[in-house]
């Protein structure tokens, strides 16, 4: 007769298991290992066509311009800018200088996009750059620790400091997203109408289209890391 497992000798019989499917072995190939973001997988470099194409697209929108006029003041087919414009074909110099006289920008900006590097900003600590806005009248100190200089976003990461003097200021307002990570000391915070008592580790990320800012500074000095996103002009 069979001996009856007792629940805690199943139990740990399971734990084994589990344990035993999730040790990966060493050298053991495994391609599942992805990042946690929901952002897309980075997009192939376009080719030298597609980028000029995107170019002379990009400036032509600002400007105003239907594909037909633009090929007309280029003096060539919609047909050929169209084709041009989804890199669809290689035009000559004399066809992109053309262009790039119409558009009234420089040939050179029109390789622009395809010469574009992957950018990377590297600041040591105690370095960021220190610079003025109008929180500092109000003793808000704003050390940005990076810069950008390429890609559709633009992205401000700032380690603010509030001293002794600094003052509560919550007329903050500018366009795009904001996330805010408590560093040191205590802030309440006001966002459109509400507000959020800060301690170290606490983050808050909130639409800086509506009015925000230190509300009440409750543990002085204090730091926090305030990342601003927004699409550029």
């Amino acid at each position: 007769m069979a001996r009856k497992v007792s629940p805690i000798e199943e139990g740990a019989a399971l734990r084994a298991s589990a344990l035993k499917l999730a040790v990966v072995e060493p050298g053991a190939e495994n391609d599942d290992y992805v990042t946690g973001s929901g952002a897309p997988a980075a997009q192939e470099r376009r080719t030298l066509e597609q980028a000029i194409g995107l170019q002379i697209r990009h400036h032509r929108k600002l400007m105003g311009l239907t594909v037909a006029e633009l090929a007309g003041a280029a003096s060539v087919s919609t047909g050929m800018l169209s084709k041009i414009e989804n890199g669809q074909i290689s035009p000559s110099l004399t066809t992109l200088q053309t262009l790039a006289a119409a558009l009234n920008v420089p040939i050179s900006l029109l390789f622009s996009e395809f010469e574009e590097r992957r950018d990377c900003s590297y600041v040591p600590a105690g370095q960021g750059v220190t610079i003025q806005r109008r929180g500092t009248k109000v003793g808000h100190k704003y050390e940005l620790l990076g810069h950008m200089l390429g890609g559709p976003v633009a992205c401000e990461p700032y380690l603010i400091t509030l001293t002794e003097d600094a003052a509560p200021f919550t007329a903050f307002q500018h366009e795009g997203t904001e996330l805010i990570h408590m560093l040191s000391g205590e802030v309440v915070y006001a966002h459109a109408g509400n507000s959020y008592h800060l301690k170290p580790g606490d983050t808050l990320l909130f639409d800086s289209g509506a009015p925000h800012g230190p509300e009440r500074l409750v543990v002085k000095p204090m730091t926090y890391l305030s990342i601003i996103m927004y699409e550029k002009e």
